[in-house]
């Protein structure tokens, strides 16, 4: 028995799901977001929760029950709450701007990175402290982003520049010793 995939999901206030041959609609105050279902699954809406059903006893209906579960129950966390990545910019003189569509980003390299924005995804970069924030209602779009973003220049390990996540421990390596022993 999948222990995440018998979990029941609570359906919070003004949020709608809707499933129409083989297709799960989510509807609430941030938006609207549908999946198909995958085969060996059903998906069953009592008052305020959702259950998920397997309909076969194999290996890949057990891996598409707890996948489906949580895949439900981030769209309805999206449209209800929404999802935000904060990536954090470190090195002198490394900055980032968003103008409608594109975010720029100045990170010591001969040219500007340009980045275009995914439909769905809302980017914004105060200047003061160096962060992108990355909003969104698809948690996995979200997450995508976030990870392009932070493609273009990881945490390097001696200095600690680059873009990494809010909160995340980069290691530091020791540099190279000074001196030697020459004869």
């Amino acid at each position: 028995m999948s222990l995440i995939g018998k979990k029941p999901i609570q359906i919070p206030d003004k949020v709608k799901i809707k499933i129409e041959s083989g297709k799960v609609f989510v509807e609430g105050p941030k938006g609207k977001l549908d999946w198909n279902l995958p085969s060996g699954v059903e998906i069953q809406v009592d008052n305020s929760s959702i259950i998920v059903k397997r309909l076969r006893e194999d290996k890949i209906a057990f891996a598409m029950h707890g996948l489906t579960r949580a895949y439900v129950n981030n769209m309805v966390k999206g449209v209800s709450e929404g999802y935000i990545k904060t990536l954090e910019i470190v090195g002198i003189g490394y900055r980032a701007q968003a103008e409608g569509k594109k975010l720029t980003l100045n990170l010591g390299f001969s040219h500007q990175v340009v980045y275009a924005i995914p439909d769905g995804i809302a980017i914004k970069a105060p200047p003061k402290p160096a962060h992108i924030i990355i909003e969104g209602i698809d948690k996995a779009k979200v997450g995508q982003a976030a990870a392009e973003i932070r493609a273009f220049f990881e945490p390097e390990p001696y200095k600690g520049r680059g873009i990494r996540y809010l909160g995340e421990f980069v290691r530091k390596k020791a540099g190279k010793a000074v001196g030697g022993t020459e004869k």
